[in-house]
């Protein structure tokens, strides 16, 4: 049996290049023989290394999880499918990203491809698989970097790439929410980086400041700063200057820390600190010491959400538990969308018209309704084509004894994700 698709015309020559550069492909013809029973295979693509390794800190957990389910294979169209996971780190550097992605398309011909963990990690995954005409299922970045980080046109869309996540207009809400619950003072000074997360939440027409500012708040922006700088005195300087009392924006762990010690250093205290991205793992927060508590982020899951799993019907609250009691380690965030990744995955197996055929593929990824661990996913009314919403809500670290607990304390817009804490001052 055979399967046609669009590849590069060398890998040695996509190699040779950058995620950036992309030539346009050629066509040729690839052949896979199959044995009596069929194997599927996915590839998987995360940071388990590099400054981003907290995304994956859960992989192997949810990856062991996935494959004792699959085990057993998948039913399509009356046949069992055998499911091969292949899974590749892209050491939370793009280039290596769309490197190990060329790699599990053109030399594993994975069937389906699946890739988490901010822009760097799923918009050069993304677009190796648009080339290619490989359908690839994406999570855990926003989806204005997502989708416009990748030139998306929102009147096209894309052909074989779909994700699912938040936004930007709901961190914004969530931020705001939570800012709103603390009176201090609307001066709020920025934190973008250099790159495809801080560009996108730091742009003039699509980013925070013009919902800052029509919510009232002064948002102070000294500019795009190099991801793993290691001096933030100018922007320090710039917000004590201002009278800054909140700080946001996105940054990557190390950044914030180099900040935030910083920040200490000079005698620069806000009274509210709502960055993204980099407050989001527990021993990140740990790393802080107690300078950690009362620092606020988005929350996309946790063992509060009143989510199952489609596969098992497993509840967010028993996932996360588990991954407590097989590892010693807090639950972490993004341990139910990987495993939502799978969840989608296997139901576009089961429900493909035919699984040698990649647009079969793609067309039940689009025809996608399906409720997961992290909510509902459904192509069908994204706010633009090619991507689907997931809900979110806002938390605080606040420390209980020896630990830091994240308290649910803003959830306006998402009530049936309840409340565990209130907001208070740093």
């Amino acid at each position: 049996m055979t399967k046609t698709r669009l590849v590069r015309p060398t890998r040695r020559g996509f190699l040779a290049g950058t995620a950036a550069a992309v030539a346009a492909p050629a066509i040729i013809s690839g052949t896979r023989a199959y044995a009596q029973s069929k194997t599927l295979k996915i590839g998987f693509v995360s940071p388990k290394t590099g400054p981003l390794a907290g995304f994956a800190e859960a992989d192997d957990y949810v990856l062991e999880g996935i494959r004792k389910t699959f085990a057993g294979g998948l039913e399509n169209n009356g046949s069992s499918w055998n499911v091969e996971i292949i899974t590749r780190d892209s050491q939370s550097n793009p280039n290596r990203a769309a490197e190990v992605a060329a790699d599990l398309i053109l030399g594993e011909e994975v069937d389906i491809m699946l890739a988490a963990a901010t822009p760097d990690t799923t918009n050069p995954v993304a677009d190796q698989c648009e080339i290619n005409e490989v359908p690839c299922i994406t999570t855990d970045a926003p989806w204005q970097p997502y989708f416009f980080g990748r030139n998306g046109n929102p009147a096209e869309g894309f052909q074989s790439t779909y994700h699912f996540f938040w936004g930007l207009e709901d961190v914004i809400g969530v931020f705001l929410d939570m800012w709103g619950q603390s009176g201090v003072a609307k001066n709020v000074g920025g934190l973008f980086p250099n790159d495809a997360d801080g560009n996108a939440w730091g742009d003039a027409q699509l980013g925070m400041p013009p919902a800052l500012a029509g919510a009232g708040y002064n948002l102070v922006d000294p500019g795009r700063y190099q991801p793993l700088s290691d001096d933030f005195s100018n922007q320090i300087a710039t917000f004590r200057d201002a009278g800054c009392e909140i700080v946001t924006g996105v940054m990557i762990p190390p950044d914030f820390g180099t900040f935030w010690s910083q920040a200490a250093q000079q005698g620069f205290a806000p009274k509210v600190v709502t960055v993204g991205k980099a407050l989001l793992f527990p021993t990140v927060i740990d790393s802080y010491g107690d300078r950690a508590d009362g620092l606020t982020s988005e929350v996309w899951w946790s063992p509060h959400h009143p989510f199952a799993s489609s596969l098992d019907g497993t509840t967010a609250k028993d996932l996360a538990g588990g991954y407590t009691a097989a590892t010693g380690r807090p639950w972490t965030q993004p341990i139910g969308f990987k495993h939502a990744l799978f969840e989608v995955a296997a139901d576009v197996i089961k429900r493909a018209d035919d699984l040698e055929d990649y647009e079969a593929i793609t067309a039940a990824i689009a025809a996608t309704k399906l409720d997961t661990i992290v909510g509902a996913v459904d192509w069908s009314n994204g706010p633009v084509k090619n991507v689907s919403k997931t809900p979110l809500v806002g938390g605080q670290w606040q420390k209980e004894g020896d630990t830091f607990d994240l308290k649910i304390v803003a959830n306006s817009a998402q009530p049936d994700i309840p409340l565990t804490g209130e907001l208070k001052l740093i």
